[in-house]
């Protein structure tokens, strides 16, 4: 008779402060093909910071990150469909030991073609950036003109049953309250939840925020006039506060990344397509992973440099005093 294999141990993360840990952000790639204002108005870097991390990197990362209790991991960019390993790499963070929850963040773009393969693989959420329904805002705040093929990737996610769809729209102080209600209007009918996202300054955005930003209070405000009422805290929000409302089939969901709890909460860490851990979206610092993703005997040295690295996690941003730590934009590490 065989002896039976043991899983390996899970050491939960619990920060200087208390905070327990257990979502990784993994980027794919520094790379996009949409250059929107308040990301990339420039587009990408002609000389990125390095190649992205290969598919066994990947699972070497994945694999220490769930021996520290990590069971959620959200897949982001850039955008990560500019990989065209993506739904092999889906398929692998599903098949990591102890990941209960994979989710995808994107553009959109590709979604038409992918959503079936992406549900098949074990994808159990997605969320797509949609910043208009109106072409040419659409146009003017991405650089592109797919705004129509982005909306039928979304109704394609739903229609291959991925449990959980999710838009995401930056506020931005040309949005009127007219367009507001067409995206709350989708949930009506669509079982998904339209996420309305303050906008976060970084060192690349600074004359678009001063200009652009617009208070996610004002958003709310609207939501409870318009007789939408807030939801009780499930457990899966993360940041965002939601709000119901009778006859919709799908929730609004409201980001104020300048809300006094926004980090008092914080569970997760985020690591680059390059290999390197942030202990916060605006630190300073970044942890070089990649050495000790080469052989799989580097596990437990790998898991060390993660647990003695999370102690230093800061207890909270500083963008109240315009500190942007060294997020130059929000696409090299997928927001």
């Amino acid at each position: 008779m065989q002896p039976a294999i043991m899983p390996p141990q899970v050491r939960t993360l619990r920060d200087s402060i208390g905070r327990d840990l257990h979502y990784l952000r993994l980027s794919l790639t520094e790379r996009c093909n949409f250059h929107c204002e308040y990301c990339l108005p420039e587009g990408c870097s002609q000389l990125p910071s390095g190649a992205p991390l290969t598919l066994s990197e990947i699972g070497r990362l994945l694999d220490a990150f769930a021996g520290h209790g990590f069971w959620k991991v959200r897949l982001t960019g850039g955008e990560p469909a500019l990989r065209r390993d993506l739904v092999e790499v889906v398929r692998r963070t599903v098949a990591t030991p102890g990941v209960r929850r994979v989710g995808l963040t994107t553009n959109g773009f590709r979604l038409v073609d992918l959503a079936a393969e992406l549900r098949a693989a074990g994808l159990a959420s997605l969320n797509v950036s949609l910043d208009s329904l109106d072409p040419g805002r659409f146009q003017r705040i991405t650089g592109s003109d797919k705004m129509e093929r982005v909306v039928a990737g979304i109704e394609a996610a739903l229609s291959a049953g991925i449990p959980s769809v999710k838009v995401n729209v930056v506020l931005l102080r040309d949005l009127e309250d007219g367009e507001i209600d067409r995206f709350l209007e989708w949930t009506r009918r669509a079982p998904l939840t339209v996420r309305f996202i303050e906008l976060m300054e970084t060192t690349g955005n600074r004359p678009l925020f001063e200009r652009a930003h617009l208070p996610a209070e004002r958003v709310r405000e609207k939501l409870l006039r318009d007789g939408w009422t807030a939801l009780a805290p499930d457990g899966q929000e993360g940041p965002a506060a939601n709000f119901g409302r009778a006859g919709h089939a799908g929730k609004a969901g409201l980001i104020s990344a300048y809300g006094d709890c926004f980090c008092s909460s914080c569970n997760r860490l985020r690591v680059s397509a390059t290999g390197d851990l942030r202990l916060c979206l605006y630190g300073h610092e970044l942890v070089p992973l990649r050495p000790l993703l080469q052989r799989d005997e580097d596990r437990g040295e790998l898991m060390a440099l993660i647990e003695a690295s999370v102690q230093r996690k800061p207890a909270s941003h500083h963008l109240h005093q315009r500190v942007c730590g060294t997020t130059h934009s929000l696409a090299a590490i997928g927001g």
